[in-house]
């Protein structure tokens, strides 16, 4: 396939991609398992029911603060030390906290505040480097796969988060379940066989292989050969063509069903929701294979922008049936927030290729960044902006609101003329 690496064959951007699953994954599981020990911590902590929705929001306030800065580090310094720096530091952090930022320690909201924040501003270094170092090494007719593999990453590492970090922090306490996080940020640094994503490589130019209608070869996609070497248009340099600010939007119905609102509605209402809690990560794990799926075919087919736009129209409009179905029988309201919320997770992996690909090698770290400080941006307001909407409205509205966002982003993502041929720019890796 014109892989001619000294040193690196040609399935080598797996073990690349492994590298990004292992930290994404590493990531999701304390940005996820963290909130859900909500009820563990307000009882442990003696935080009040708004207290302990500022601590868990500042989780996310911290990525979509520095989510940007790591894109621009990453652009720079590379994908390679910008996720080693991150995760030593989140991992570091998580033990400090471990040791010193425990119930028995004392340790008050403001302390574990900060904290939760910083966790969050260093562990966010991993969404912009290993997005980036995906997109190098892997091509065209590859990359929405493999980023859509690695987005898949994310719930399946917050189940694990979910499903192990509030169990600890019953049972053993919040030192063993800081201690979890932090062992699963420093394994995932270097997993055995492991090699560097983005280090200097001397490699001959690639040979272009015969095309194909729908498919480009990643042969020239990630070396120094001149047949995809394309600059980026000038509205992927500068805006991305305005793809980052649908950001905002798009993710609304996936917050709105995920985990951390649902713990911070129900504890700070006398109400219980209408769904049940044990399915609570059901519409992320279910997701997963729809990003693949999703992901696959645009490799083949390059509509990305156009799945985008039907994956958003079809959340907007199961987000509103959810809102139309509020008091129906608990049945067909957990189906309408259960389709919607895989809809709404169903989109992550080509969007995230699409502007990396806009952008250029030269800025897919920035790109990437400026879409995760939208995101998460999202998900800090959304939990606060939730109870606020149940208090003098109801959840009807909540999901209302969600459906008009999701709808809202859908003329966001501007046409173009599509097709496999001409579905991305050239990214090539460049040294440490």
């Amino acid at each position: 396939m014109g892989w001619d690496r000294p040193g690196y064959g040609p399935r080598h951007r797996w073990v690349v991609l492994a590298v990004g699953v292992g930290a994404q994954a590493a990531f999701a599981a304390m940005f996820s398992g963290i909130p859900v020990t909500g009820v563990s911590m307000r009882a442990g902590y003696h935080l009040s029911t708004e207290q302990l929705g500022l601590v868990l929001a500042c989780l996310g306030l911290g990525v979509a603060a520095s989510d940007l800065v790591w894109g621009l580090l990453t652009d720079r310094f590379g994908d390679r030390r910008v996720l080693l720096t991150g995760l030593t530091a989140t991992g570091a952090l998580l033990a400090v906290m471990a040791a010193a930022v425990t119930p028995s320690d004392g340790a008050g909201v403001a302390l574990l505040a900060l904290c939760l924040a910083l966790a969050g501003a260093l562990g966010g270094s991993v969404n912009g480097a290993s997005g980036r170092a995906v997109m190098t090494w892997f091509g065209e007719g590859e990359r929405g796969f493999a980023m859509s593999i690695r987005q898949t990453a994310i719930p399946v590492g917050g189940a694990i988060g979910v499903a192990l970090l509030p169990w600890l922090a019953g049972s053993y306490g919040f030192g063993t379940a800081y201690a979890a996080s932090a062992a699963c940020c420093l394994a995932a640094r270097r997993p055995p066989g492991a090699g560097s994503t983005n280090r200097r490589r001397h490699r001959r130019p690639c040979r272009l292989g015969r095309r194909r209608p729908a498919r480009i070869g990643p042969a020239c996609l990630c070396g120094e050969g001149p047949a995809r070497t394309t600059a980026p248009s000038p509205s992927g340099a500068g805006t991305c063509g305005g793809w980052p600010w649908r950001a905002p939007c798009s993710p609304s119905p996936s917050f709105a069903s995920s985990p951390s609102p649902r713990s911070s509605c129900t504890t700070s209402r006398a109400r219980t929701p209408p769904w049940p809690a044990s399915p609570s990560s059901s519409p992320s794990w279910a997701a997963a294979l729809p990003r693949i799926w999703t992901g696959r075919r645009t490799d083949r087919t390059g509509t990305r922008r156009t799945h985008i736009r039907a994956i958003g129209t079809l959340a907007g409009l199961a987000m509103a049936g959810a809102a139309v179905l509020t008091d129906a029988p608990t049945p067909l309201t957990v189906t309408a927030l259960a389709l919607a919320g895989l809809l709404a997770n169903s989109w992550h992996g080509v969007a995230y290729t699409e502007i990396a690909a806009m952008a250029g090698a030269s800025r897919a770290g920035t790109a990437l960044g400026l879409l995760g400080t939208t995101l998460f941006a999202m998900g800090f307001v959304t939990p606060l902006l939730i109870p606020l909407i149940i208090t003098h409205a109801s959840w009807a509205a909540v999901w209302a609101l969600a459906a008009a966002a999701s709808l809202l982003a859908v003329p966001l993502a501007l046409a173009r003329r599509e097709h496999a041929g001409e579905a991305g720019v050239g990214m090539r890796s460049e040294s440490a």
